[in-house]
């Protein structure tokens, strides 16, 4: 009996020793160590740390700290790593077998996979051991790339972050700069979108800044504006202003002022006007270094008119612009005014296509040749036209369009022939007599209401409106043509005028809120006047545009104002004020 008791003894303590031994195993588990020893093993100090290395975090921060207060793309980084950490998640980083980089606006997005399945927790051997190496590489490839390229308009400590401009040969573009309203009205500024060393150019009231505007309005550091080398566009940026920065009468600060935030950089284009605070407007002008080397005077000039103290601000829907030579082409060139209506987006277009549109047609041989030979472009202006109105999908915005092709011939001389629908004109002065290149297609004009009462349905009796427009000629507005057929973009072609270059000649475009106020006769007498005080002067034509311009603006015109003056007169004078190497 006592020896059964003894073995169910040791049989109970023989089982508690085996259940002790397994719980032992279950809990301690000490074969990891056997098999830690074969791979990386997390030590003692690691179980404290993240699973993301220090440099990487340091890597991120020191992006966060680009762009943490001045977010340009408008999204925040989103620092899924952290995240995680908070909430005592690790996840592992999934990389694809080619680079791939995830971005959202200048920051860089990782592709953080939460997978249940593949949670590491601590002891467990980590499996992808130089995944950290290759996140510190990619993030500093990013910055070193994406930074350059991106962040043009980077802040840090509220100093520009000065990544010099990629040079792009055969690209160098011209933006002059000049005050044409407020306290500092007549200064000018120009540089080239090749020297680093000048840009980016800052518009404030104090210095260092490039562009100095003695306005109260104006603050210390107002805007920038950099030259985007992969865009091959200008860029201008509010520099989180007090009053605010204004593009064509479209504000483009940041709506919360008072933080002193950086806005989003706005594309520039020639023609723009600039406006700081509520007084000080700069127009803006780009061209080509080609473009530069004129064989004649051009100047232009252009002004919103926004109606004074206590009136409503004009949007600004005039784009002028002009091509010497057109690609492919070198011996044509174009220049033009498109006055919008029901907004600026058809002016932009026809502004951009209708030039794009006479090159093409000029880059067929045959068709140069019989301009040159009969001296007349009036089939590649009309086809110009009739295929850039095919080209618009713009059914409640319209514009006028007024384009002079000027070429030259072999003795150096020029010929000048103009086509246009609307209000904006063109006239020509040779050896005095002038000459009228456009015709007027107001409802109110004669020719006009001629037209119409030939298409077999004429307009009442004081009618001045065919569907609220008082044009009956335009490019766009694709929706009142599909109500009313008597619309036309069917332009008027003037005869071709051959120029002398010793004439004295000189071409005068302009929109219709000059012509309000200013009658051809008083254009051609401000235009003498302004060749005496400048005679034979450099950049003569630009100041008889502003000169003009000025006129008009005295005369209280009411609607957006743009001018081109052409000055035959000027032999190989540069179209823009002298430039900062």
């Amino acid at each position: 009996m006592a020896m059964l008791v003894s073995i169910v003894v040791f049989a109970l303590l023989l089982m508690l020793f085996l259940i002790l031994l397994i719980v032992f195993l279950l809990v301690c588990k000490p074969w990891r160590f056997v098999f830690l020893s074969r791979s990386r093993t997390v030590k003692v100090g690691d179980l404290d740390r993240p699973l993301v290395s220090d440099d990487v975090d340091q890597a991120q921060e020191e992006d966060n700290d680009v762009i943490r207060n001045y977010d340009l793309g408008g999204a925040r980084f989103q620092n899924d790593l952290r995240s995680a950490r908070t909430q005592g998640l690790v996840h592992k980083q999934r990389f694809p077998s080619a680079p791939s980089h995830s971005t959202q606006g200048d920051s860089l997005i990782l592709d953080v996979i939460s997978d249940a399945s593949e949670d590491a927790s601590i002891g467990q051997t980590i499996k992808h051991p130089a995944w950290t190496d290759q996140l510190i590489e990619e993030q500093k490839h990013v910055r070193q790339e994406d930074q350059i390229d991106k962040l043009r308009f980077g802040v840090k400590n509220d100093k520009f972050l000065d990544y010099p401009p990629k040079v792009i040969h055969d690209q160098r573009s011209c933006l002059s700069l000049e005050v044409v309203s407020g306290p500092s009205c007549g200064f000018r500024y120009s540089v080239l979108s090749t020297s680093s060393s000048k840009l980016p150019l800052t518009l404030g009231r104090v210095p260092p800044s490039d562009l100095l505007l003695k306005d109260s309005e104006v603050s210390g550091k107002h805007a920038m504006i950099n030259w985007n080398p992969n865009k091959m566009k200008w860029e201008l940026v509010d520099m989180g202003s007090l009053n605010g920065t204004s593009l064509n009468s479209q504000p483009i600060n940041h709506p919360d002022s008072e933080r002193r935030h950086w806005g989003n950089p706005m594309e520039l284009s020639s023609g723009d006007i600039i406006t700081l605070g509520t007084t000080s407007n700069i127009h803006v002008h780009i061209s080509s270094q080609d473009q530069r080397q004129m064989p004649f005077g051009v100047g232009l000039a252009s002004d919103p008119m926004a109606l004074r103290r206590g009136g409503k601000k004009l949007p600004m829907e005039d784009v002028c612009y002009y091509q010497w030579p057109l690609p492919g082409v070198n011996q044509f060139g174009v220049f033009g005014i498109c006055d919008g209506h029901g907004g600026a987006e058809a002016a932009k277009f026809v502004s951009k296509t209708l030039p794009e549109m006479v090159a093409t047609i000029l880059s067929d041989s045959q068709k140069r040749e019989r301009v040159m030979s009969q001296c007349d472009a009036s089939d590649v202006l009309k086809d110009a036209f009739s295929q850039t109105e095919a080209c618009m999908n713009h059914h409640y915005e319209g514009c006028t369009a007024t384009v002079l092709l000027v070429w030259a011939d072999d003795d150096e001389n020029f010929f000048a022939q103009c086509a246009n629908v609307g209000d904006s004109a063109c006239i020509i002065d040779v050896d005095g007599q002038q000459i009228k290149m456009t015709e007027d297609h107001k409802i109110t004009s004669h020719s006009e209401r001629l037209r119409i009462q030939e298409s077999g349905e004429p307009l009442k009796e004081g009618e001045t409106r065919l569907c609220g427009l008082n044009l009956a000629r335009m490019l766009g507005d694709k929706f009142v043509k599909q109500q009313d057929s008597r619309f036309s973009s069917e332009p008027y072609i003037s005869p071709a005028m051959h120029i002398n270059k010793t004439s004295g000649a000189f071409a005068l475009l302009a929109s219709d809120g000059f012509w309000d106020v200013i009658s051809v006769k008083k254009a051609v007498q401000l235009v003498m006047q302004t060749r005496e005080r400048y005679p034979r002067e450099e950049n003569s034509a630009e100041k008889i545009a502003n000169f003009l311009l000025s006129e008009a603006r005295a005369q209280r015109t009411k609607d957006n104002t743009s001018i081109i003056f052409l000055d035959f007169y000027s032999i190989s004078r540069s179209s823009s004020s002298k430039v900062d190497l």
